[in-house]
This record gives structure tokens, sequence and C-alpha cells, in this order.
């Protein structure tokens, strides 16, 4: 246990300076960035504090759903945030469009690394994460009808806020997928998590 609390604080934290690269890319972000981008124009509470609140309010969203939280669900939510701080700190803002380019490939790149170091820690899903698979459950659907509704829903609630849609969105949305698949099995902490993870990321 202590391995994987170790494994899933070290994911959050280069996850959430992921997040940070691919800020200071400024091409455009993850649709959750954008409505992070957006809100906090609106009440300039700082990148990180807004994410530390959307991940509370949907952590809310999960109590209707019946969704269990996982120590590694808590964590998520309150360490991903300063960590993007952290990393919009140490990383200068209008850098020469090619830096921006080269940031935002790093910052994909270590976000889906991230992503398998801490899903594969096994200790619960992330708050948006949890929202996705708790709709998935109530409603039916398939996940890729309840992931695509609720990322065009935040999409476009932080577009119309001020939030950075740009060409990194559309890279964002057509190669997180692929490089998450890949990362996954990576960190997977045994075998049978391995093969139970791969076929999360299957587009059918």
């Amino acid at each position: 246990m202590t391995r994987r609390v170790i494994q899933l604080i070290i994911g959050l934290f280069l996850y959430g300076i992921g997040i940070a690269l691919i800020v200071r890319g400024a091409i455009g972000v993850a649709p959750w960035d954008v409505l992070t981008q957006g809100i906090d124009g609106q009440l300039h509470l700082g990148f990180g504090v807004i994410t530390t609140i959307i991940s509370g309010i949907v952590l809310l969203l999960w109590i209707p759903l019946k969704q269990r939280l996982g120590i590694g669900t808590v964590l998520n939510a309150v360490l991903v945030g300063p960590a993007a701080d952290v990393g919009l700190w140490l990383v200068p803002a209008d850098l020469a469009l090619w830096l921006r380019v080269l940031l935002f490939a790093a910052g994909l790149l270590l976000l889906a690394i991230a992503s398998g170091i801490y899903i594969g820690a096994g200790l619960g899903p992330g708050p948006r994460d949890g929202l996705m698979t708790g709709l998935h459950a109530r409603t039916g659907w398939p996940i890729w009808t309840v992931r695509t509704g609720i990322e065009g829903l935040v999409l476009a609630t932080g577009w119309v806020l001020g939030g950075n849609v740009g060409v990194g969105t559309v890279l964002f949305a057509l190669l997180v997928g692929p490089l998450c698949q890949w990362t996954l099995p990576l960190f997977a902490r045994d075998r049978s998590r391995r093969e139970a993870t791969t076929p999360a990321f299957d587009p059918a």
C-alpha cells in the first residue's frame, strides 16, 4: 500500500505539471482546462484553485450517482491543482511559438505517462473519470457518448467564458486516448491490472 500511495502521489504531481506545460503552450488546452481558464478569467482566483474547486463540485455530483470515493479520488481532487500552479510558476508565459509547441507536446506526453502512473496505483478514479463512469452506469449510455457529452459541455462553457480553445484542444482530444492506452499497462501494479486497464480506452 505504501508503494501504491507513493506511486499515486508522484503520478498526480506529474499530471499537474503536464497540465501546466499544456497551458503554457497556449495553443489550446483540454476541455476541462478550457473551463478552468474561463472561470479563472472571470474570478481571478488562480488556475490551481479553480481546478480544485471544480474537482470538489464534480465530487458532489457523485452523490446522486452513488459513486464511492477512494483515496486516489480525494488526493486527485486536492493535489492536481496545486501541482499545476507549481508548473505554471516554473514555466514562463509568452514564449516563442516553437517553444510553446514543444511545451504542448511535452505536456501531453507527460500527462499520459502521469495518467498511467496514478491510475496504475489502483486507488480510485479521479473526480472527472468517476463522473463519466457513474453516468454510464446510471444511464446505460456508452462510455464514449457520456465522455463526449460531458467534455463538449465543459468545452463550450469554458469557451464562452474565455478559455483557450485552439489546435491544441483538437490534438489533445485525438491523442490523449491512444497515449494513455500505451502508458496504462506500463505502470499497472500487476499483470491482472494491466489486463483490466487496457480495454478501458477501447474506442468501441
